[in-house]
């Protein structure tokens, strides 16, 4: 019974989290659409509800097709509360699931995943903060950025 059960679901899993990530990546791609600044400029409008909206609810929904079920207790910081949201130990895809749960907030991430093909493209929708490991100021120029998207008074999201 438990193989025919791996048998089924498997291959049942394995497509509906691929049919998840292409529309993820096309909802990205309409968002960021001749968009100005690239990263330099806070998406705005129908933009950034669209990418708060819909990469929450098909993350979610990513979760859940992989087996995880996510309750949060208490209310979760918004945006004028709480700039900058710290997770650890952020070394795991457990990230994304913190990303789902508060609304998609900006990311610190390598300026080299910015360049993978479609997940590139899902995060640069995120608007995320990049740090190259080859430039020396980067980390200097990394807090420099966390901070003037903390102080924008809403403008950029979350940053976690």
């Amino acid at each position: 019974q438990t193989v025919l059960q791996g048998i089924v679901l498997l291959p049942l899993r394995a497509i509906c989290i691929a049919f998840i990530i292409l529309l993820a990546w096309l909802f990205a791609s309409i968002a960021t659409f001749r968009h100005p600044g690239k990263g330099s400029v806070p998406l705005k409008g129908w933009r950034r509800r669209m990418i708060q909206t819909t990469l929450t609810c098909l993350t979610r929904t990513l979760f859940f097709v992989m087996g995880f079920q996510v309750k949060v207790k208490g209310k979760i910081a918004s945006l004028l509360e709480a700039p900058i949201f710290v997770a650890a130990p952020h070394s795991s895809f457990f990230d994304a699931i913190i990303s789902a749960l508060t609304g998609m907030p900006s990311v610190v991430s390598r300026a080299e995943n910015l360049s993978t093909p479609v997940f590139g493209t899902i995060l640069s929708s995120l608007q995320p903060v990049s740090v190259s490991r080859q430039d020396p100021d980067s980390r200097k120029n990394t807090v420099i950025e966390i901070t003037k998207r903390a102080l924008s008074r809403g403008q950029w999201p979350q940053v976690i």
